[in-house]
Parts: C-alpha cells; structure tokens; sequence
C-alpha cells in the first residue's frame, strides 16, 4: 500500500517484502519460543500442548534461550537493512512481544495484546517504504490487523476453554463466552470497516475493494456463520482457515499495485 501511494519501483517493493516476509518468520518464531518458555508449566496440564518440546522436556529452558538469541539475533540482521527511524519503530515492538505471554495470566484480553505485537508491519511496512509512518492509512491498517487477530485467535482458543478453567489461564473465549458470535461479529465488521478506510485513505483501486474488503467479509461471514466453538476439531480448522483472509487481504492490495506498475 506505501509503495502504491508513493509510486514506488517494482525491484525495491519485491525486495522490501522479501525482507519483511524473512523478518516475519524469524520473530513469529521468536514469538512462539518466547511464549512457550513462559507456559512450560503451564503447557504441561493442556492436553492439546503437553508434547510442545519444552512442556515434554524434550527440551530444556536453557537450550530455547540459546536459540532465542539465534533468533532474535536474525532478526536484527534483517531490521537493519531499514532505515534508521524503521529501527527503532521494529525494536519497539519487542516490548509486546516479550509481554503477550504474561497476559493470558493477568487479564481475559490477552488476544489485544496479541493483535497489538502480531500486526506492528502495518506501521513498520510503511516507514520502511516512505521513510516515516503514513499514520491516515497505517493506523486504520493496523486497527483492522488487531480487530482481525482477535476474532482467530478466540476462535483458536476456544479449542482450550476448559483445560484453561481448570488451571486459570484466561482469554477472550472464556471472557465472551455464549455471546462469543456476538463480539466477533462486532470485531469482524471492525476489521472490515477498518480495512475498508485505510484503503479509502490510501485511495486504492477497485481490486482492493473486491478482494480486500468484500472477499475478506464473505469469508469471515463464512467462518462466524459455520464455525462450531465447541468442537476444537473445528475451532482449529476456521483458524487455519485465516491463511485465506490473509491471501484475499494480500491479493487486492498487490493486485491494485500491479496494475499501476503496469500502466
């Protein structure tokens, strides 16, 4: 979206993707290791993660912060290739994603957390590409990221509800719970709707609208219409099934970009 606004060249776009599509699964990674070093205790009493490595001792703590540094190590080599004031936006975010994990023990939001770390490349994309945030499209972009994760990731956590009963996690699946339908119909029109201004503020083209907009509520009407919260089995698929809003989220935006580059 920067570099269709800003006109940008083909040859920097692919290569700043490349770098943020490395970026991403570096610190999703980080992510996870971090998480999982939290929640060994924790992981050892839920059926679904009892056989994660450091929950079975496969494992030890000290070998996963051994691997953490690798991690967060990679990750830095790929945050400087960025200009300065992308630097320091990228570090910032590191606060949250060392903290989402505490959450879960403090508060039944903890998927607002989430939502605020797993979307920071709406912000960061942009300063990369124009050398500052474009906040009227960045914000928006990054508000309907977080409206996004919190409707998959009660979804996905509605596969642990009652182990987490049991041994006092919290989350939004707990917090909403009969009225589940209900919030994540509120924060599925949120992300639309959001989605929807960033693109309106960014002034994208009919592509993005079909696909990002439209396409994207069609298929979250699909999952919030068919998805039964009390079979995991189900809760897990709907989840995995984002992998698709993400593509028609991905596929109006670079659409709308290769037909400029194109004309």
């Amino acid at each position: 979206m920067a570099s269709y606004s800003g006109h940008l060249l083909w040859t920097s776009t692919l290569y700043t993707i490349g770098l943020f599509g490395t970026g991403a699964i570096i610190m999703r990674g980080a992510g996870c290791t971090i998480n999982d070093l939290w929640d060994r205790n924790i992981d050892k009493k839920v059926e679904r993660t009892k056989v994660r490595p450091l929950a079975s001792g496969v494992i030890t703590p000290s070998q996963a912060i051994a691997f953490l540094g690798l991690q967060l190590g990679a990750g830095l080599a790929v945050l400087t290739q960025l200009n300065v004031y992308s630097i320091l936006l990228g570090a910032s975010s590191l606060s949250l994603v060392v903290t989402y994990p505490f959450m879960k023990r403090i508060t039944y939001w903890p998927q607002v957390v989430l939502g605020l770390a797993f979307n920071w490349g709406a912000l960061l994309g942009s300063s990369a590409m124009l050398g500052t945030v474009n906040w009227p499209v960045a914000l928006p972009l990054y508000a309907s990221g977080v409206c996004w994760t919190l409707v998959y990731d009660t979804i996905y956590a509605h596969q642990d509800k009652k182990d987490d009963v049991k041994i006092g996690v919290k989350s939004t699946a707990l917090r909403f719970g009969e009225k589940t339908p209900q919030f994540l119909t509120m924060f599925s029109t949120g992300m639309v709707s959001m989605m929807a201004l960033a693109g309106y503020m960014n002034d994208q083209g009919s592509l993005f609208y079909a696909l990002s907009v439209a396409g994207v509520a069609a298929h979250l009407g699909w999952q919030l219409k068919t998805v039964d919260y009390n079979n995991p089995t189900d809760c897990w698929s709907k989840f995995a099934s984002n992998k698709w809003t993400g593509a028609l989220v991905f596929s109006g935006i670079a659409g709308d970009y290769v037909l400029q580059v194109a004309h």
